[in-house]
């Protein structure tokens, strides 16, 4: 990204911080407004994420940017012996660690605040990682990449689901106007942060998508790399492996 997108324009704390602090504080509204802002499609683009992730039967697994556990709890279906959820925002651990512990998960899931980009794995250890949404708010996006391929173990499979912006009309313009317009809206309405919901919407706009991130994961050392568009281009799901 050619430009540093954070929460808080006059705020002196770096990104990492600043993301970590907005997340704190809409914690306990953020399940509810994602399915508000997705329509509830980001539910069926997690369900693809796992078919691609258990096919490969995964033993551990690795949720980065975690958040409240969505796709880490969705993960138990691939019957994995352990999964990871890391995350930056301690405020979201806490709900997730209250959502895996009413599913009778809790000796399947271990949540753990850390950063993605200097984490507390060694070398080739986990057989999946996932990030959903989370890859746009590293600080240094090559450097989070690169710790991902040092802890995947080689042919491991690393899957992204991001946002990302249509190209065809009136896809492209229909998005732009809703994330321009109606999500700041409905996060000031519902969210306690007036400003979260407008800094998701310009990350995700300032974000590199398709073949662009494509070849940044190339660039990184990925192999096997494929971006797969879902519903006209609002997000994408990203696979790669590790030689």
């Amino acid at each position: 990204m050619s430009e540093k997108i954070t929460p808080y324009k006059d705020s002196a704390l770096g990104k990492k911080e600043q993301v970590a602090q907005m997340f704190d504080t809409i914690s306990g509204n953020y399940d509810n407004l994602n399915r508000v802002i997705s329509f509830g499609i980001d539910i069926k683009w997690r369900k693809k994420v796992l078919q691609m992730v258990a096919k490969s039967n995964p033993k551990i697994i690795l949720d980065i940017a975690t958040g409240t556990g969505d796709l880490a709890i969705l993960m138990a279906e691939t019957n994995a012996e352990k999964i990871i959820g890391l995350d930056i925002s301690a405020g979201m651990l806490e709900v997730g660690v209250q959502k895996i512990a009413a599913k009778n998960l809790s000796n399947t899931i271990e949540m753990i605040l850390g950063d993605s980009e200097n984490m507390p794995f060694e070398d080739n250890y986990f057989d999946a990682i996932t990030v959903a949404f989370g890859v746009r708010n590293f600080e240094t996006l090559e450097k989070g990449l690169a710790e991902i391929l040092r802890v995947l173990k080689p042919n491991g499979v690393f899957v992204i689901l991001e946002t990302s912006v249509p190209d065809k009309t009136p896809y492209k313009q229909g998005y732009n106007f809703y994330s321009k317009n109606i999500l700041p809206l409905i996060g000031k309405l519902f969210s306690k942060d007036d400003v979260a919901y407008g800094y998701l919407s310009e990350s995700a706009a300032a974000f590199p998508y398709g073949e662009a991130l494509n070849n940044i994961l190339r660039k990184t050392g990925f192999i096997d790399v494929v971006a797969l568009p879902q519903t006209f281009g609002v997000a994408t799901i990203y696979s790669a492996s590790k030689k």
